[in-house]
């Protein structure tokens, strides 16, 4: 009886023991599967956070205005390219579309959303105080898995350059049609007049022909002019660079143009020290300064002087001033004086003739050498035409 009592309490035991044991080994694995699912939930939230923190590095990194509403109409995000765009400052989101962007056209087109898959191709012109911007809007309407409305995602082309230069290209097609209308015009007008008997008459056969004659120059430096700021535009111009005594280059537009400068009574005067030296294509210098000197000879007061000024700049560089006793440029005019056909006065530059691209030339070979140029005038005072170059060691 006791050995069966042994028995049973050792067995009891045994499977009390067994028990606890798988007991412990279930809680440990709780634990640990508990551990587990903790750790992987971190990790997914670690993942969602870096996930979200790369697509909204990647949104901000967008050249194009992105703002992804909600089914509210309320910001849940917004780039920094969209609040550039529309100028507002610090987080955009919980704000109306048109609390955020001020522009009625744009909550238009979240509204349309309601009734539109897409608007696409939606364009808006923006008016601030420095200059009316344009937009291209693509909208896409969200919904969620029962088709209801779940925001919207809204992408901003800024098309305002694009724009500018659609204006540049269809002025620029412009003055030179008007710039060829007029020698055609003249050259068609004399070869009829010769045609209707004119050419029986030697005088006005030669004053015809001298006609024809300037405005094929007039038309041959148009076009030559053209295809110079064609290669100075695709960086096609290749240029000799090699040290250049600027004295003699001056000196050898003043000797090429003193005949015109007679005929306005116009002194010129070389004032550049023979110890400036610049590293430049000879070639293209001497059209750099000869447009110069051409246009203040043409503009500056008759019977005045116009001076070629030079020194050596405490950084290294050589600046070079073109100076006349002319009327001056208005202010306004002085910023838009570099631009191709660009003109202060229309009528008297016509009159004095020219392709209206010299000082667009001059800015573009100036700036193929690593220089810049600019002008300072006051009205009445005249005007300084300024180049600044590399400066080269004389050989």
């Amino acid at each position: 009886m006791d050995a069966v009592l042994i028995l049973l309490v050792a067995t009891g035991a045994a499977l009390w023991f067994a028990w606890a044991r798988e007991r412990r080994l279930r809680m440990a694995d709780a634990e640990r599967k508990g551990r587990d699912v903790a750790e992987q939930r971190l990790r997914r939230e670690v993942e969602l956070k870096e996930q979200s923190q790369r697509t909204a590095a990647l949104f901000d990194r967008m050249v194009e205005g992105l703002i992804v509403v909600d089914s509210g109409g309320r910001i849940r995000l917004a780039n920094r390219s969209a609040a550039a765009l529309f100028g507002f400052e610090g987080s955009a989101a919980g704000k109306t579309i048109l609390e955020a962007t001020r522009h009625h056209e744009v909550a238009a087109v979240v509204s349309r959303l309601d009734r539109e898959l897409e608007v696409l191709g939606y364009e808006l012109r923006i008016d601030s105080m420095a200059a009316p911007r344009f937009l291209q809007v693509n909208a896409l309407a969200l919904r969620d898995a029962a088709g209801a409305s779940d925001g919207a995602i809204l992408v901003f082309h800024d098309l305002t350059r694009l724009r500018q230069l659609e204006g540049v290209r269809q002025e620029f097609v412009a003055n030179v049609s008007h710039e060829l209308r007029t020698p055609l015009s003249l050259i068609k007008s004399a070869t009829e007049t010769l045609l209707d008997g004119a050419k029986d008459d030697a005088a006005a056969l030669t004053r015809f022909l001298q006609i024809i004659d300037k405005h094929a120059n007039r038309l041959a430096l148009l076009i030559d002019d053209l295809l110079l700021l064609s290669t100075l535009d695709s960086g096609g111009l290749r240029l000799n660079r090699q040290p250049l005594p600027f004295k003699s280059t001056v000196q050898d537009a003043i000797d090429d143009l003193q005949a015109r400068a007679r005929t306005r009574n116009v002194t010129l005067e070389n004032s550049v020290p023979a110890s400036l030296v610049v590293l430049a294509d000879s070639e293209r210098m001497r059209q750099v300064v000869s447009n110069l000197l051409d246009n203040a000879i043409k503009y500056g007061r008759e019977g005045g002087k116009t001076s070629v000024e030079g020194s050596l700049l405490p950084d290294g560089r050589l600046e070079i001033a073109v100076v006349d006793d002319g009327p001056g440029i208005p202010r306004e005019s002085q910023e838009r004086i570099f631009e191709r056909f660009y003109r202060v006065d229309k009528a008297r530059s016509r009159e004095q003739g020219g392709t209206g691209l010299g000082l667009a030339i001059v800015k573009h070979v100036v700036q193929a050498h690593g220089g810049e140029v600019r002008v300072e005038s006051e009205p009445g005072a005249g005007s300084r035409f300024i180049i600044s170059l590399p400066a080269a060691r004389a050989p």
